[in-house]
Protein backbone atom coordinates (compact mmCIF):
# COMPACT_ATOMS: atom_id res chain seq x y z
CA UNK A 1 0.00 0.00 0.00
CA UNK A 2 3.03 2.28 -0.86
CA UNK A 3 3.49 5.38 -3.49
CA UNK A 4 6.03 5.06 -5.80
CA UNK A 5 7.33 8.31 -3.60
CA UNK A 6 7.25 5.85 -0.32
CA UNK A 7 4.60 7.23 1.45
CA UNK A 8 1.42 5.46 2.27
CA UNK A 9 -1.82 5.55 0.19
CA UNK A 10 -4.41 5.44 2.42
CA UNK A 11 -6.71 2.58 2.17
CA UNK A 12 -10.05 2.39 -0.26
CA UNK A 13 -13.33 0.38 0.40
CA UNK A 14 -15.42 0.34 -2.90
CA UNK A 15 -19.05 -1.70 -2.36
CA UNK A 16 -21.78 -1.97 -4.81
CA UNK A 17 -25.42 -1.96 -3.88
CA UNK A 18 -28.65 -2.45 -6.37
CA UNK A 19 -28.41 1.75 -6.18
CA UNK A 20 -24.87 2.68 -6.25
CA UNK A 21 -21.50 2.20 -5.37
CA UNK A 22 -19.93 3.13 -2.64
CA UNK A 23 -16.26 4.19 -2.18
CA UNK A 24 -15.04 4.54 0.98
CA UNK A 25 -11.28 6.48 1.49
CA UNK A 26 -10.01 5.98 4.65
CA UNK A 27 -7.57 9.71 5.56
CA UNK A 28 -7.72 10.09 9.08
CA UNK A 29 -6.52 13.64 10.36
CA UNK A 30 -7.29 15.27 7.41
CA UNK A 31 -10.31 17.82 6.59
CA UNK A 32 -12.92 17.99 3.48
CA UNK A 33 -10.32 20.88 2.47
CA UNK A 34 -7.30 18.43 1.66
CA UNK A 35 -8.92 16.64 -0.92
CA UNK A 36 -9.24 17.31 -4.57
CA UNK A 37 -12.05 15.02 -6.52
CA UNK A 38 -12.62 15.10 -10.43
CA UNK A 39 -14.05 12.74 -12.96
CA UNK A 40 -12.08 13.28 -16.24
CA UNK A 41 -13.30 11.35 -19.34
CA UNK A 42 -15.04 8.18 -16.58
CA UNK A 43 -12.14 8.13 -14.25
CA UNK A 44 -12.58 9.20 -11.14
CA UNK A 45 -9.38 10.95 -9.21
CA UNK A 46 -8.99 11.52 -5.73
CA UNK A 47 -5.86 13.42 -4.48
CA UNK A 48 -4.54 15.35 -1.68
CA UNK A 49 -1.60 17.28 -1.72
CA UNK A 50 -2.05 18.33 2.19
CA UNK A 51 2.00 20.34 3.20
CA UNK A 52 2.71 19.25 6.38
CA UNK A 53 5.51 21.39 7.84
CA UNK A 54 7.93 19.42 10.49
CA UNK A 55 10.68 21.07 12.49
CA UNK A 56 13.82 18.46 12.38
CA UNK A 57 15.14 20.10 15.44
CA UNK A 58 11.68 19.61 17.54
CA UNK A 59 10.77 15.99 16.66
CA UNK A 60 10.43 13.95 19.20
CA UNK A 61 9.45 10.58 17.42
CA UNK A 62 10.83 7.11 17.99
CA UNK A 63 9.03 5.96 14.91
CA UNK A 64 6.83 7.70 12.56
CA UNK A 65 4.76 6.39 10.07
CA UNK A 66 2.43 9.26 9.11
CA UNK A 67 2.57 10.13 5.81
CA UNK A 68 -0.62 10.89 3.95
CA UNK A 69 0.54 14.44 2.92
CA UNK A 70 0.47 13.84 -0.93
CA UNK A 71 -1.27 11.08 -2.61
CA UNK A 72 -3.20 10.27 -5.67
CA UNK A 73 -5.78 7.40 -6.62
CA UNK A 74 -7.77 6.83 -9.32
CA UNK A 75 -10.45 4.72 -10.50
CA UNK A 76 -12.35 3.94 -13.70
CA UNK A 77 -16.04 4.14 -13.81
CA UNK A 78 -17.81 1.61 -16.04
CA UNK A 79 -19.42 3.26 -19.28
CA UNK A 80 -22.76 3.94 -19.79
CA UNK A 81 -23.30 2.85 -15.60
CA UNK A 82 -23.35 5.82 -13.71
CA UNK A 83 -24.76 8.90 -13.14
CA UNK A 84 -21.48 11.45 -13.46
CA UNK A 85 -23.85 14.32 -12.62
CA UNK A 86 -25.47 13.09 -9.34
CA UNK A 87 -21.98 11.91 -7.93
CA UNK A 88 -21.64 13.32 -3.93
CA UNK A 89 -18.65 13.12 -1.72
CA UNK A 90 -18.33 14.19 2.25
CA UNK A 91 -15.62 13.47 4.66
CA UNK A 92 -16.69 12.16 8.03
CA UNK A 93 -14.78 10.51 11.25
CA UNK A 94 -11.87 10.08 9.13
CA UNK A 95 -13.42 8.70 5.92
CA UNK A 96 -13.64 10.05 2.53
CA UNK A 97 -17.22 8.79 1.58
CA UNK A 98 -18.15 8.93 -1.85
CA UNK A 99 -21.83 7.68 -3.23
CA UNK A 100 -21.85 6.94 -7.55
CA UNK A 101 -25.04 6.14 -8.51
CA UNK A 102 -26.06 4.29 -10.73
CA UNK A 103 -28.33 5.36 -13.86
CA UNK A 104 -31.98 3.99 -14.13
CA UNK A 105 -31.34 1.60 -16.67
CA UNK A 106 -28.14 -0.05 -15.73
CA UNK A 107 -29.82 -0.76 -12.06
CA UNK A 108 -30.98 -4.57 -11.34
CA UNK A 109 -34.39 -4.53 -11.69
CA UNK A 110 -36.07 -6.98 -9.75
CA UNK A 111 -38.01 -10.26 -10.67
CA UNK A 112 -41.52 -9.85 -12.00
CA UNK A 113 -43.94 -11.96 -12.74
CA UNK A 114 -45.40 -11.84 -16.55
CA UNK A 115 -49.30 -13.32 -16.48
CA UNK A 116 -49.47 -15.24 -19.22
CA UNK A 117 -53.19 -14.88 -21.02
Amino acid sequence: NFSTTSTTLPSVNIKETDENYEVEVAAPGMSKDDFKVTLDNGQLLISSSKQEHVNKEEENYTRREFSYQSFQRSFVLPKNVVDEDRIRARYENGILLLSIPKLEQAREKTPRMIEIS
